[in-house]
Formats: structure tokens, sequence, C-alpha cells
């Protein structure tokens, strides 16, 4: 009986193991949110990026902006010991924007490390960027590639579709028709001075803001969790049901 017993123990650590593995990478990926982006109106993203990697740095980031999710304007927050780069494309259809047309937009935003350090294994890093006006979408996606250290990458680019998380989700913003953002048609502007230019792609300072983790890592989690308790379950109704087979076996 022991030995058995020890057996499935064995078992149920592998198995406890192994999901909690799994755990970990659902909850891993990058992510995106705001809380001031609406349709039509400016607004700050941030972009959460845990390192996965156990024995390598991210020492990279490029952030995909699409055509659907272009905006006549886009800054990126400074972030220490990472350079910032910024290529722009023409547009297929120009945007309008206070009054003026604009004809090419940030296609990407390109973080990197500046002595290699980077993101530590087991550490996450956030990186910002501000900008408008937004269009008129629930949900925009950002693919996005992360390079690590020992020249490996994630590609988080591929799309959810009818709900269902792929293993390399593109960050998903949803964007907040409540939220009071800039919007030009309420009176609200862009600041003034140079910045006020829609073309420029420049740098904007603002405050670090911790966002809340992706809806989509605690369905994943939260799933793997319950797993792990049925499995517990499983396995103690398995250890019951030998022991009281054994007893009425020596009766």
């Amino acid at each position: 009986m022991s030995r058995t017993i020890h057996r499935l123990a064995v078992i149920l650590a592998a198995a406890l193991t192994t999901l909690m593995a799994l755990a970990g990478v659902a909850a891993a990926h990058v992510s995106v949110s705001s809380q001031d982006a609406e349709p039509g109106g400016y607004g700050k993203l941030t972009f959460r990026v845990p390192n996965e990697s156990d024995t390598a740095s991210t020492v990279g980031l490029r952030m995909q902006i699409p055509q659907e999710a272009a905006m006549a304007s886009l800054r990126a927050m400074p972030v220490p010991g990472w350079d910032v780069t910024m290529t722009t494309e023409q547009l297929d259809e120009p945007l309008q924007a206070h009054g003026r047309e604009i004809t090419e937009y940030v296609s990407v935003v390109e973080f990197r490390a500046e002595d290699g350090a980077g993101i530590a294994p087991g550490e996450f890093g956030e990186f910002a960027l501000s900008g408008g006006p937004f269009p008129d979408a629930e949900t925009l996606s950002y693919p996005t590639v992360q390079t690590y250290s020992d020249g490996s990458e994630s590609a988080w680019i591929e799309p959810t579709i009818d709900g269902a998380e792929p293993d390399k989700p593109a960050p998903v913003l949803a964007l907040n028709g409540d939220a009071g953002g800039h919007d030009a048609a309420t009176g609200a502007e862009e600041p003034a001075g140079d910045e006020a230019d829609v073309q420029e792609a420049g740098v904007q300072e603002e405050g670090a803001t911790t966002q809340a983790a992706d809806g989509g890592s605690a369905t994943a989690t939260t799933a793997l969790v319950l797993a792990i308790i049925g499995l517990i379950a499983g396995l103690g109704g398995l250890i019951l049901g030998w022991t009281a087979r054994r007893r009425t076996v020596s009766s």
C-alpha cells in the first residue's frame, strides 16, 4: 500500500509542476492597457513586458501600429537605459486632425537597451506611448516582438479570434468610450507649442503608471488552477478507492 501511495504522490507532484509551469507561461505575455484611451480622443498606452526566459534578459521591444490603429500624433515616454526609435510610413488613406490632412504616421516603435542589461529574468518592464486621436473602434491590436540577449525572440503577433487566446497573442487594447479623454470635438486640444504638430513623432515625459494585468492571462491562469484542483481531487479519490478495495479484500 505504501508503495502505491508513494507512486501516486510522485505522479501528483510531477503533474502539479507541469501545470504550474504552464500557468506561468500563460500569464507571461506582453500586454497593453490604458486608463484614458477612447475613440476620437488622446491617451496613454502602457505595454507591460514580463521576461519569461530563465537565462536571458529582454533587450528589445518592437511594437507595430497597423494602419487601422494609426494616430496622427504618437510620442514615446523615455525609459532610463533604453533608446527609442520611431519609423513612419505613408497612409493609404490620409487622416484628418485639427483641420489638417495627415499623410504619414508612426508605424513602428522600437525600444532597445543601451547597455544590454535590459529586463533580467524574473522581472518585468513597462513602456508607455502617448497619442491620438484613437480610431473609432472597440479594440486595437499591436503586434509586438520581444528580443532577448541570447538572440532569441518572442513574436506576440497572433490575433485573438472569437475570444480564444492563441499561444502568442498580440497585445490588444480595449478602448474605453466612457473615459474623459482629450477629444477635439469637446473642445480639448493637444499640448500647445511645438508638441501641437500632429505629424511630429517626438518624446513626451509622463509619470509611470502601473496597469492591471491582462484579462486573458487571468482567465488562462484560473483555468489551470481549476485543473490542478480537479487533478488533486481525482487522485485523492483514486487513493481512497484503492484503500477501500484493499480493506474489502482483507476482510
